[in-house]
């Protein structure tokens, strides 16, 4: 038994990391301190106003642990990595995780290349960016390939030089072909180093050179020259448009300020490289009543920042923060250079905050909206659904459903609805074993026993909270009326589980019309949320296995089942099916008759009659 109190006694007086769990053991709240003591008593002292969330936390914690670390800074950096990895309730979490496009220039290679990358690693290479929109960056290196024909390929040059021929890009000009050493490496790096002049934003010679270019094309009667340099002058144009200057010193800076409201907040993040305003994005957090701005800005920067390549020398915020220092300390030892966090006062760069600020509240406002709509889709109609049976707390659902192919073999299908949403990463397939012919009520039967069976094995494993089963449904939704729901019953009974079971039922038209709960059926309003999410649940557990028996047909495997036997290929499947003509007869076969199966033998013959026995 974990003793608080005394727990607290044995704190020491030293920097680290603690870690909240609740009567779970689930990991609720990840925080720093300078001194561990001091820290986490404060939580548990009556006489401290902590706020209402860290009250409601407080009361949830059964039991807390902590590590130790040489400095703040090293704590910082592990509370940036626990954080991230548990996604702790009370912690202020980002709701989501984004990467960002560069364009990388590879200087280690003799002939560089340039490159659309997801990451910026510490090689040799050039990056540039990070970029908003992916579909920018791949028209921006199509144009710096057309402009400064640098090579694609991947070839590794000089070592390859004239092993091939060259390729399409030098027949259409937008590569000079230094694979056949048609350039040398010295002139090609100019044209590398005017890329990456074009790259930092410095376009003029690029424009009057195609000008240029373009006047000659037509003094010579070149018209289709002239028009090709001139669609190669408006893309040139139509890129500078797109950078904005934001301060004269052509340093790179994020600027960061938000927007929030009682349960939610938008950060807005303004990406400004070598001076100028190359993308903005947003991201939405999770927060409490009680967060300030300053404090929901703190959370931002440490989950931000760990996650992403590229650190800039300046970060300007709209308010000040706890960890100033600290964090500008860690940046700096990731960055490799000084960091500076700054609370712009006055002048341009005091306006870019505010703009970013705007942009937040905007944001903000007219996604609530939509966040509302949304959660009455969901949330709001699992609520509803929930209400019609007299249930509460109705978070994850499992809907089932049977279908045949051509007769011979049915197959299962789960899906899972959590808040009202689909979670296909917990969607099963089963292929039914036992059951002879097209009988739904014994074949869910025996999907059903599979399902919790498996998920109670995992359960009392060492590995239970692993396991994609051991999460049982808060209620479990049949495509059927009576009779699905009945079945279900049965097999939770012989399981002694506890789940509330209804059925989705349909009238003649095969549309839905009610639910079956408890001996009777529940007509449900068709305008309403809730009965729109049964029939979305009802048709989504209806398609995924109709999509699996074509794809057994597609594959040609109606007789399959026998390919999840350990031993059994191809020839042997064959073999079995030529001679018993179906698998009913495969299954009542003896262990001798199958084994005089051409192919087989004793052993084989004992793994398909245990497979199915």
């Amino acid at each position: 038994m974990f003793d608080i109190q005394e727990e607290l006694k044995k704190l020491p007086a030293r920097p680290g990391v603690y870690i909240m769990h609740d009567e779970k053991d689930a990991i609720i709240y990840v925080g720093k301190a300078i001194s561990l003591r001091n820290r986490v008593r404060q939580y548990f002292q009556a006489s401290r106003n902590k706020g209402a969330k860290i009250d409601r936390m407080v009361t949830q914690i059964r039991r807390f642990e902590y590590i130790v670390t040489d400095s703040e800074l090293e704590a910082l950096v592990l509370e940036c990595n626990l954080i991230k990895e548990h996604q702790p309730k009370y912690n202020t979490m980002l709701k989501d995780d984004k990467t960002y496009p560069y364009i990388k220039v590879t200087l280690g290679e003799p002939f560089p290349r340039v490159l659309f990358s997801r990451s910026m690693k510490k090689d040799k290479s050039r990056y540039f960016g990070p970029y908003t929109s992916a579909g920018a960056v791949k028209d921006t290196i199509e144009l710096i390939s057309k402009l400064y024909h640098l090579r694609t390929c991947s070839r590794v040059l000089p070592r390859d030089e004239g092993k091939e021929r060259p390729c399409l890009n030098y027949h259409i000009k937008q590569c000079q072909a230094p694979c056949q050493g048609y350039i040398g490496q010295e002139e090609y790096a100019k044209n590398v180093a005017q890329a990456m002049e074009f790259l930092n934003g410095n376009y003029k010679p690029v424009l009057s050179m195609l000008e240029e270019r373009m006047q000659e094309a037509a003094d010579r009667m070149d018209f289709e020259e002239a028009i090709q340099q001139r669609e190669l002058l408006n893309s040139v144009k139509q890129v500078a448009q797109k950078q904005k200057i934001t301060s004269g010193d052509g340093e790179d800076k994020d600027v960061i300020a938000l927007a929030s409201d009682d349960r939610d907040a938008v950060v807005q993040v303004f990406f400004v490289r070598g001076g100028r305003l190359i993308g903005r994005d947003h991201f939405y957090l999770r927060v409490a009543q009680d967060d300030t701005p300053g404090a929901i800005l703190n959370s931002f920067l440490k989950q931000f920042y760990s996650g992403t390549p590229f650190i800039p020398r300046e970060i300007m915020l709209q308010e000040e923060i706890e960890d100033g220092a600290l964090i500008q300390e860690w940046l700096g030892n990731r960055r490799g250079g000084r960091v500076y966090i700054r609370v712009p006062k006055k002048g341009t760069k005091e306006k870019l905050v505010e703009l970013a600020a705007k942009n937040a509240q905007m944001v903000l406002t007219q996604d609530r909206e939509k966040i509302k709509r949304e959660e009455g889709r969901t949330i709001g109609a699992m609520k509803e659904i929930a209400s019609l049976l007299g249930l509460t707390g109705v978070s994850r659902v499992e809907a089932f459903d049977i279908s045949n192919i051509s007769g011979f073999e049915s197959v299962g299908s789960m899906v899972v609805y959590e808040k009202g949403k689909p979670k296909t990463s917990d969607y099963r397939k089963f292929k039914i074993k036992t059951v002879k012919g097209p009988d739904d009520y014994a074949s869910m039967e025996e999907v059903l026993t599979r399902r919790f069976s498996h998920g109670l094995a995992e359960r009392d494993s060492k590995e239970a909270e692993f396991g994609s089963f051991s999460r049982f449904p808060d209620l479990i939704m049949m495509d059927g009326g009576k009779g699905q729901v009945n079945v279900a019953l049965r097999v939770l009974d012989h399981l002694n589980l506890n789940i509330p079971v209804c059925g989705m039922v349909k009238d003649d038209n095969h549309r839905t019309r009610g639910l079956y709960y408890q001996n009777e059926e529940i007509p449900i309003e068709r305008s309403s949320e809730g009965f729109r999410l049964i029939t979305r649940i009802q048709d989504e557990a209806h398609r995924f296995a109709i999509e699996y028996h074509r794809s057994l047909r597609g594959k040609q495997q109606v007789h399959s089942v026998l390919d999840d036997i350990e031993g059994i290929g191809e020839t042997r499947r064959k073999a079995l099916m030529r001679r018993f003509k179906s698998l009913e007869a495969i299954r009542d076969a003896t262990i001798e008759e199958l084994a005089r199966t051409e192919s087989m033998n004793l052993a084989a013959a004992r793994k398909v009659y245990d497979f199915f026995h």
